[in-house]
């Protein structure tokens, strides 16, 4: 059994995460603690840290909506293998902030990278993320990495489980994605996936 702390960054996260644990159809294996991380990297990193302190948990997972790259669908849900903020840029000889640039390895299995920084994300964006690291298959959001900062710090690995909302190089827009989240509001997968750590 795993203690798993479960970041969620909107409210609609939270509570679909938190159904799909009571509603789940088999006995829990694992305990879950169920924190809203808001939006943003600031507050996840805050959300994390607070949770870590007051208990010890064996793994995070980072649960939710993200954006991606044409190569993945609408609803595909995708455990990446690695995420990294796409908004960092240090100059060269830098030293001390490797913690900014670097990949964290993540515990999915998914062919994709996970790109983190405090900005929606538009087709144009992706198309220069993805060319200037060179991962065509990528998602993003503006929480998961920061997460990942703050648990790679006390040793904790981290999952990132996300359901794909929209994906703005196929036209998506900000009304895809609110009408996506709306609508599809079951996250029995991602219980499913984490009872199998």
């Amino acid at each position: 059994m795993k203690n798993i702390l479960v970041i969620t960054p909107m409210a609609a996260e939270q509570e679909n995460m938190l159904c799909a644990l009571n509603n789940y159809s088999l006995p829990l294996i694992n305990s879950y603690t169920i924190q809203r991380g808001y939006v943003g990297k600031v507050y996840a990193a805050a959300a994390t840290a607070l949770a870590m302190e007051q208990e010890r948990y064996d793994m995070v997972a980072v649960v939710g909506y993200a954006a991606a790259s044409k190569e993945f669908s609408t609803g595909d849900v995708v455990c990446p293998r690695e995420a990294r903020y796409h908004d960092a840029r240090v100059p060269a000889g830098l030293d001390g902030v490797s913690f900014l640039t670097d990949p964290y390895k993540l515990e999915g299995t998914d062919d994709a990278t996970i790109y983190t920084g405090d900005s929606f994300v538009g087709a144009e964006m992706i198309g220069e993320i993805k060319e200037r690291f060179g991962t065509p298959r990528a998602l993003f959001d503006m929480e998961a990495t920061a997460v990942c900062q703050i648990a790679a710090q006390r040793g904790v690995p981290v999952v990132v489980m996300k359901m794909v909302s929209d994906t703005p190089e196929k036209g998506c827009d900000a009304d895809s994605f609110e009408r996506f989240v709306t609508e599809h509001t079951d996250f029995a997968a991602f219980v499913e996936i984490l009872e199998r750590f």
